[in-house]
Order: structure tokens, then C-alpha cells, then sequence
């Protein structure tokens, strides 16, 4: 009786996990204002959506990796240190 209600949880378990995951791997929705991709400004795990080897939002491996963009306010990104509106 222990076993099954063990393995009952763990698959329970497992279920929510994977529906967080599946939640999570999905590209940033566009904004509702004026906005553009800014490369080069992003933090990890920050990203708005693929690039560098991945399909989704929030899996920048590392700050400020040139080729990981975010949205942000139409004419800001070249205002931001570090911003470009092409990926490097």
C-alpha cells in the first residue's frame, strides 16, 4: 500500500512539473505597446524569446549575450549601454 501511494506521488509529481515546463517554454507575448527587440541587454534567464540555440523565453544562459533580445519601448534600445536592435 505504501508503494502505490509513493508512486502515485511521484507521478503526480511529475505531472505538475512537466506542466510548469510546458507553461514556461513559450515565446514572450508582444507587447501591448510600441516596442522593438533590444540585443545585447537581456539577463539571464531574462530573454523574450529564442535565440542562441533555444526556442523560448527565459533561457539566456548569460547576461548581455549579444545574441539574446528582450522588448523594450519603441527608441530606447540605443539609448540602453550595451543595446542594439541587430543581433550581433
Amino acid at each position: 500500500m505504501q508503494t502505490k501511494k509513493a508512486l502515485f506521488g511521484s507521478a503526480v509529481g511529475g505531472l505538475i512539473a512537466l506542466a510548469q515546463i510546458a507553461i514556461q517554454a513559450q515565446p514572450a507575448p508582444t507587447p501591448s505597446f510600441a516596442a522593438e527587440k533590444c540585443y545585447g541587454v537581456a539577463k539571464a534567464g531574462k530573454n523574450d524569446c529564442a535565440a542562441n540555440g533555444h526556442a523560448c523565453q527565459g533561457q539566456a544562459k548569460a547576461d548581455a549575450n549579444a545574441r539574446e533580445w528582450i522588448y523594450v519601448p519603441t527608441g530606447t534600445c540605443e539609448r540602453i549601454v550595451g543595446g542594439s536592435l541587430a543581433a550581433k
